[in-house]
């Protein structure tokens, strides 16, 4: 053992030191950072109005379906000026809106226990 392997072992004074962040980990930390500071709060999505393009995805259909419901007045809507939006609210309408129920004469769901 030599004088130079000594002084790598941590005593209790001296903890080891901590290896420092790659360039490429400290990228990734700050574009986390960034993203989460300009991602819209809940207030800020109930106040914004959304097109037919930014609400299909959030419905799971197409911006065509959602445009021609709007047009066949089959879903709730504001105008601003001549163009749709739907807020959040009209949005939760139509998710709750298109729940079915089954029917007292449907066939039950045969367990498979």
């Amino acid at each position: 053992m030599t004088r130079s392997s000594l002084a790598s072992i941590p005593t209790g004074d001296n903890p080891p030191a901590k290896p420092l962040p790659t360039a490429e980990q400290v990228e990734r930390l700050i574009a986390a950072l960034e993203s989460a500071a300009s991602a819209a709060s809940a207030a800020e999505l109930e106040l914004k109005c959304f097109t037919p393009a930014e609400a299909a995805p959030l419905l799971g259909k197409t911006p065509n379906w959602v445009i021609e419901a709007i047009q066949d007045g089959r879903i709730p809507c504001t105008y601003i000026g001549k163009s749709p939006r739907m807020t959040a609210a009209h949005i939760r309408w139509v998710q709750a809106n298109g729940e079915r129920k089954p029917s007292k004469y449907a066939k039950p769901i045969k367990s498979a226990a």
